[in-house]
């Protein structure tokens, strides 16, 4: 009871200074009128980027691009702190995500690690969500073999050789996809 005391006195006294309050995943808090605690949850679809480390300059470019688009893209180089334990915590960010977009190369189909487990996690999550509820994106950086479990199952989009064009595709997914949603939710709410 004592260290919640504690931790509510020290958010007000931080709201007070004019700082919102970001919870990854979960959404902000900020100060009202009245010095109510007003709570927003994240209006953003939050999109996790999937890709070796030899693909960083595109998939920056494509995290800009989806930033710009009104998404919030979840990169681990911009996201993870140092000392924070980093599987765990692509994990966490991986269960929280709208979507998870895996960025194929000639690279990523190869390459043992981080970005194969991602994916394996991504297909995992995936399968717990309606069959017809789109979740994983793939998407080509250049010309290169989608491996087969995906590409027999999910359309991807080529980012080549017109970079625009192929992120309106994605961007045009994951508007429809949350449209979807949405209307599901207000359907089940009736």
């Amino acid at each position: 009871m004592k260290g919640e005391l504690r931790a509510g006195r020290l958010l007000r006294r931080y709201l007070e200074s004019g700082q919102p309050v970001e919870i990854e995943g979960v959404g902000s808090m900020r100060l009202g009128d009245g010095d109510r605690i007003l709570f927003r949850a994240p209006a953003e679809p939050r999109v996790f980027l999937g890709y070796v480390e030899e693909d960083l300059e595109p998939v920056r470019r494509l995290c800009d691009a989806l930033r710009r688009g009104g998404f919030a893209p979840w990169l681990d180089k911009e996201q993870l702190l140092p000392g924070q334990n980093w599987p765990r915590a692509i994990e966490r960010a991986l269960d929280l995500s709208d979507f998870f977009l895996g960025c194929f190369s000639a690279r990523s189909v190869v390459k043992r690690g981080q970005f194969q487990a991602e994916l394996r996690w991504a297909l995992d999550c995936a399968s717990r969500m309606p069959l017809e509820e789109t979740f994983i994106i793939p998407v080509r950086l250049e010309n290169c073999e989608i491996p087969r479990p995906i590409r027999s199952r999910l359309q991807y989009v080529d980012l080549f050789p017109d970079f625009d064009r192929g992120v309106a595709r994605v961007v045009k997914a994951i508007r429809k996809a949350m449209a979807g949603r949405c209307l599901k939710q207000l359907a089940e709410s009736t």
